[in-house]
């Protein structure tokens, strides 16, 4: 599967099966955290058949059930955190979907406190990204106009449309899609809305906007 379609197949889900992870798609995962976590000085980590994180009052209130696996976005605190996090948790999610594995981005409806990974300090565990093989496979969320979330000066160039209309399918915060990509030349300027864990968005939706436009076509601002 190639990422584009990963980003199209991708729908947020809560409920999973008590399927385990296979030891295959385990090192893969693990190989590809790496991989994210050497080139961002990140310390992402995946947790496996841990369920007291999703039990009790804030799981029920969002609709979790059998959540068992989960990846803990974690790195060192400072202003750029929340935004490297999105950026390389959506890098993490799209290789789980390639997988087979079904998720949802989770920022307040878990127990922090019984998270197996702490992290340690100065570090900060922003929010996790439940893995696993979905009861379901959830269902495509409501998007905003490409004219909501774009300024461009001209004709959008096929590129930059295909970029936004990646960025649209991108998770964000009780799907708000609080963003806007303003297009100058070859370049591209990413901002983020005001709002709970806007800075996450915005690195969900850059990764999203290179998969679907091509690095090679413009540079950011």
């Amino acid at each position: 599967m190639e990422l584009l379609e990963a980003i199209r197949c991708r729908h947020s889900v809560r409920q999973y099966t008590d399927r385990p992870l296979p030891r295959e798609i385990i090192q893969e995962l693990e190989t590809e955290i790496a991989a994210c976590n050497a080139e961002s000085g990140l310390h992402i980590r995946l947790v496996t058949d841990e369920p007291d994180a999703f039990q009790g009052v804030l799981a029920h209130y969002g609709k979790f059930s059998g959540v068992r696996n989960y990846l803990a976005l974690i790195g060192p605190k400072g202003p750029e955190l929340d935004e490297k996090l999105g950026y390389y948790g959506a890098r993490l999610t799209l290789k789980a979907v390639q997988l087979g594995l079904d998720t949802c981005w989770v920022a307040l409806t878990f127990r922090k406190g019984k998270c197996r990974c702490a992290a340690a300090p100065g570090e900060k565990l922003v929010c996790v990204i439940t893995l696993g093989y979905g009861v379901n496979r959830g269902v495509p969320h409501k998007s905003k106009a490409l004219e909501q979330v774009c300024r461009a000066e001209g004709p959008m160039p096929d590129w930059f449309r295909a970029g936004a209309e990646a960025a649209l399918l991108a998770p964000t915060a009780v799907n708000q899609q609080k963003f806007l990509l303003t297009l100058e030349g070859n370049t591209v300027k990413a901002e983020a809305g005001k709002g709970f864990y806007s800075g996450v968005d915005l690195g969900i939706v850059k990764y999203h906007f290179e998969i679907g436009a091509g690095k090679e076509h413009f540079n950011w601002k």
